[in-house]
Order: C-alpha cells, then sequence, then structure tokens
C-alpha cells in the first residue's frame, strides 16, 4: 500500500507523535511535507488559557489555514508524493468537542463551504494512545502554548478521535498503537512500521493496537 500511495496522511491527538512520524516517513518516502504550522494561529495560546472564549477563532484559523494548505497542495506536481499531518475531514472533531451550539452551527457552515475540495488520501495512518501518555509527551515537549493543556481534555479528544476513526471509510486506514510503539526514536520500531505499511492489502489494518 505505502509504496503505491501518493498523498499520505498522518493522524491521532495531540501528543501522539503524527508530526515528527510525519517527517521521518517523508525523508524515507522521498516526499515532500505538508504540516499545519500551530506556531502560525494567533489565537491557540490564549484558547488553552480560556477554551469558552477563544474556541471558535481558534477553530476557524486552523480550518482556513488547512484549507490553504490544500489549495496549494491541488497545484503540486503530480510526480511527487506528499506526506501531511493534518486530515481536514477530521476538523470538525475539536469544534464539536469545544464550541457551543449556535458556534458549532456557524462553524458548520464554513466547514462545509470549504471541504468539498479536499483531495482524498491514498493511506491514512492513525497514532493511538492513551490520554496519561499524551500528556506525558506534551509535558516533554514544553511548548509554552499547550502549558495548560489537561489530561482531561486530552481524555475527550482521543475519545473524539476513536469515535471518529471507528467510522471512517474515506480512505485506507492503518492504525497504530503508539504508545507500544515508538516510530519517532526507535528505528526498529519504524523499519518494522514501514514493513507493514508496504504489506497493508486491506482497506482497515491494525497494528500493535488495544482495545
Amino acid at each position: 500500500m505505502l509504496d503505491k500511495a501518493r498523498y499520505v496522511v498522518v493522524e491521532g491527538p495531540i501528543g501522539a507523535g503524527k508530526t515528527s512520524f510525519a517527517q521521518r516517513l517523508a525523508a524515507h518516502m522521498e516526499a515532500d511535507l505538508m504540516l499545519e504550522q500551530p506556531e502560525l494561529n494567533p489565537f491557540l495560546e490564549r484558547f488553552y488559557d480560556n477554551m469558552d472564549r477563544w474556541a471558535l477563532p481558534t477553530q476557524l484559523s486552523f480550518l482556513y489555514q488547512r484549507h490553504d494548505l490544500l489549495k496549494r497542495f491541488a497545484e503540486h506536481p503530480a510526480e511527487r508524493r506528499v506526506v501531511s499531518d493534518f486530515l481536514i475531514d477530521k476538523d470538525p472533531l475539536f469544534a464539536g468537542l469545544t464550541l457551543g451550539e449556535d458556534e458549532e452551527h456557524l462553524y458548520q457552515r464554513v466547514f462545509t463551504t470549504l471541504s468539498p475540495a479536499a483531495p482524498k488520501p491514498d493511506l491514512v495512518i492513525y497514532l493511538q494512545a492513551q490520554p496519561e501518555i499524551l500528556m506525558e509527551r506534551v509535558k516533554k515537549r514544553r511548548m509554552s502554548a499547550e502549558r495548560n493543556i489537561t489530561e482531561a481534555y486530552l481524555a475527550d479528544v482521543s475519545e473524539r478521535y476513536a469515535r471518529f476513526f471507528h467510522q471512517y471509510d474515506n480512505a485506507p486506514l492503518f492504525i497504530v498503537n503508539a504508545a507500544v510503539l515508538n516510530p519517532v526514536d526507535h528505528d526498529d520500531d519504524f523499519e518494522l512500521l514501514i514493513e507493514r505499511l508496504k504489506g497493508m492489502r486491506s482497506y482497515r489494518e491494525f497494528f500493535g493496537y488495544a482495545q
């Protein structure tokens, strides 16, 4: 599956390692990177300080950033492969978690307007880990914008990711237990994961996955 995929998306909750793994995977595939830039979201730090106040502008800022990246992807040379660290289909996941009813209705109108142009990935890799592990990794990277993230919030995010990908069938899906495997820091885990991705035959597969 991996050898034939032109557009690969790595996804997962905060702290799962999706961006770091996307970077390593792109280097292995000799592919171009299409990454989110949370540091360019002017509302993100304020959001973690006061979620009720800043959820909507934070969400819309990310949505437009992702939309702009995907617009540029449409002009990308067909012979070049791409690895990304976001799936725009899952964007409403955070809206449902953080927005009030009226704000979510407004967000959904904007999302519906923008999302039909999104390209379909050839492969989605979903990194999954327990909230306590995500919390530990968030603390280790010491990003100022994330200093007020709580384990309870990560638990809610993880649960919504699990529900979303339980129903996801828009592209081939490979689910990885990123609590057991560390393909970012451990070469053996990375090579093993690459081998499994190349040998993927089913539309949905699990690797090191624990219920």
